[in-house]
């Protein structure tokens, strides 16, 4: 399976946070070709391990997270269903098709009003959460029955490309990057590995983080790295803070990652011209490394990230040449790193 098909695939898997069954099903079947075992632990994580069969071999921990930015249905008015979200900004929602993960699945629209019937101060103002409805069109009853209170809803778009190069969908951040290691594990099969390597397919990254948090206990690597997106650009964002799509993957400079991790890193890159970029990441990275370095006595962790423009909204986009170059650095370094590791 091309890179494409496999960004298409996880995709269009359904795993909001906190049921993350859909995606990490759609994962473990991409993965399984690539490793020894592909296991699920009691939180639900997806784990696959290929073993190097040296003994006293240092554990390298991959991690990107499969759960997705969602809404939850709270309750119901008149068949209308009320709902929370889970890291959406509610600026997004008026008029947009979303898929109720009931059983069977059902498909709504959030309401909104028309332009005609709203007050001058309501159309320079954002509606806010807790005014919308998502119009599944059910009677009270049914939406009772049906779609009952602590109901999933997920953006309902579809996966495409924009243009030869950029692969645009739904919960790309950060199945884009679970396509990563996937790819990773596939640029390193015909290698003999110098290290264990274990990849993390983590839950609820989007609101609790406590998928890496027993993944990582659970496993006990010796180093971690955290795959995850950063800010792509657009004409609108600041330079400074956002990176250009198709320029390669970010490796995460700061106080709470590993710098000599980093340093090699990019070191790696620049030995095997892979394009990559510094990027400073100041306190709390908001990945799924802060969770590994405060694991049982700590790891040593990295962040290396992948540009994504339009970061949890419906059509989420990056680059097909960066996944490319991100796998291929995590690959090398992964081979460049056992006679350092082992020592």
């Amino acid at each position: 399976m091309d890179l494409k098909e496999m960004i298409f695939t996880l995709s269009e898997a359904a795993g909001p946070s906190g049921d993350e069954t859909g995606a990490a099903d759609a994962a473990a079947e991409l993965l399984r070709p690539y490793v020894d075992s592909v296991t699920r632990d009691v939180m639900g994580n997806l784990v696959g391990i290929r073993c190097c069969k040296k003994r006293g071999a240092k554990c390298v921990l991959l991690d990107a997270h499969l759960d997705e930015v969602c809404l939850r249905v709270t309750g119901q008015d008149r068949g209308f269903l009320k709902f929370t979200t889970v890291g959406i900004d509610p600026r997004l929602l008026p008029g947009l098709e979303v898929r109720l993960l009931s059983q069977p699945p059902v498909y709504g629209v959030v309401s909104c009003l028309p332009p005609h019937v709203l007050t001058q101060q309501e159309r320079e103002k954002p509606f806010e959460a807790d005014r919308l409805y998502i119009d599944c069109g059910m009677t009270p009853d049914e939406a009772e029955k049906n779609v009952p209170v602590g109901t999933y809803a997920v953006y309902a778009t579809r996966p495409f490309m924009m243009g030869d190069k950029l692969a645009c969908g739904k919960a790309l951040d950060d199945r884009a990057c679970f396509a990563v290691l996937v790819r990773t594990m596939e640029l390193l099969r015909p290698h003999t590995l110098p290290v264990d390597v274990c990849v993390l397919g983590s839950l609820q990254e989007e609101s609790t983080g406590m998928g890496a948090r027993v993944g990582c206990f659970n496993l006990m690597p010796d180093y971690g790295i955290a795959v995850d997106v950063t800010f792509g650009d657009t004409p609108d964002s600041p330079r400074e803070q956002t990176f250009p799509l198709g320029g390669g993957p970010t490796v995460g400079f700061g106080p709470t990652l590993n710098r000599r991790m980093s340093l090699d890193l990019m070191q790696t890159a620049q030995e095997q011209q892979i394009p990559c970029t510094r990027e400073i990441l100041e306190g709390n990275t908001g990945t799924n490394s802060m969770q590994m370095q405060i694991c049982r006595e700590g790891i040593a962790a990295a962040c290396v990230s992948l540009p994504l423009r339009y970061m949890h909204t419906p059509m989420e986009a990056v680059h097909l040449d960066d996944v490319e170059n991100t796998a291929r650095l995590l690959a090398q370094y992964i081979l460049t790193l056992g006679e350092e590791a082992n020592d």
